[in-house]
């Protein structure tokens, strides 16, 4: 007869991130800010970035629990350094960054994408990207856990926009790799993919009929995302739950990479 496997006397909850010590870049809107209230409602210490100061203050303000407001470009690395640091002397360690800071998409074939706006795209949502991975590395001990915002169209491109799809393609890759890098710290490194969600950044092909149709007919629950259909995969690969996860892509798309 086989062995049967140890059942444990508990096991850790997914999604739980009370007490997490949490910094999210591109806090102060949009898909940022809907995480830093969906941690700070669940009981996380939230250190939200944003390059405007007075939007990422106004974000904070908004928030049930405790807060770091700290404003300036993630491309700078001296900046994501500061913010490792300035976490951990409020809080004493950081456990979870998420890299969500990002350029909305430009829709532009290749002849009409300027130089500065690919370098642009590339600069914020890649390399931003890996500054603030570095500088959480620096500081992040066993346990922690580093999560990049992706998209589908890293995987499933559309017509004109080269720059972005490429930016979330190279999450992918980098991160595969950071978890390569990180494993043996105990640091986990993981994307989220988000598809379609009803959000200003998509009212541009939600408003259009045809592209509107384009997008629900590629996702298999035939509807836009909503905001609560995302939040859960950020705060399962933050918990302790995801503690054997690194180097994965979670899409949250409803089925449109199926189709």
């Amino acid at each position: 007869m086989a062995e049967e496997i140890e059942v444990p006397h508990s096991f850790p909850a997914a999604g739980d991130v009370e007490g997490k010590r949490v910094v999210i870049t591109g806090a102060s809107r949009g898909l940022g800010r809907l995480l830093a209230h969906a941690f700070s409602d669940a009981g996380a210490l939230v250190a939200l970035v944003a390059r405007s100061a007075e939007d990422v203050t106004s974000a904070a303000g908004g928030l049930p629990g405790p807060t770091l407001s700290l404003s300036g470009d993630v491309t700078d690395a001296d900046f994501n350094e500061a913010v490792a640091d300035a976490t951990v002397s409020a809080w004493g360690g950081v456990d979870v960054w998420i890299c969500n800071a990002g350029v909305s998409p430009i829709v532009a074939g290749p002849v009409h994408t300027d130089p500065t706006v690919w370098r642009h795209v590339i600069d914020v949502n890649l390399t931003g990207a890996f500054l603030g991975a570095r500088a959480a590395a620096r500081v992040m001990r066993g346990g922690g856990r580093l999560i990049f915002t992706g998209s589908v169209l890293g995987e499933r491109p559309r017509k004109g926009l080269s720059a972005y799809s490429a930016s979330k393609a190279g999450l992918v890759g980098m991160a595969k790799s950071l978890a390569l890098d990180l494993a043996a710290s105990g640091v986990t490194v993981n994307v989220v993919a988000p598809g379609w969600f009803d959000s200003p950044l998509a009212e541009m092909w939600k408003n259009d009929p045809g592209l509107s149709a384009s997008v629900l007919g590629h996702t298999a629950q035939q509807r836009w995302g909503a905001p609560t259909d995302l939040a859960g995969a950020y705060q399962f690969l933050a918990s302790d739950a995801s503690a054997f996860v690194t180097g994965a892509v979670l899409s949250v798309d409803g089925g449109y990479l199926l189709v």
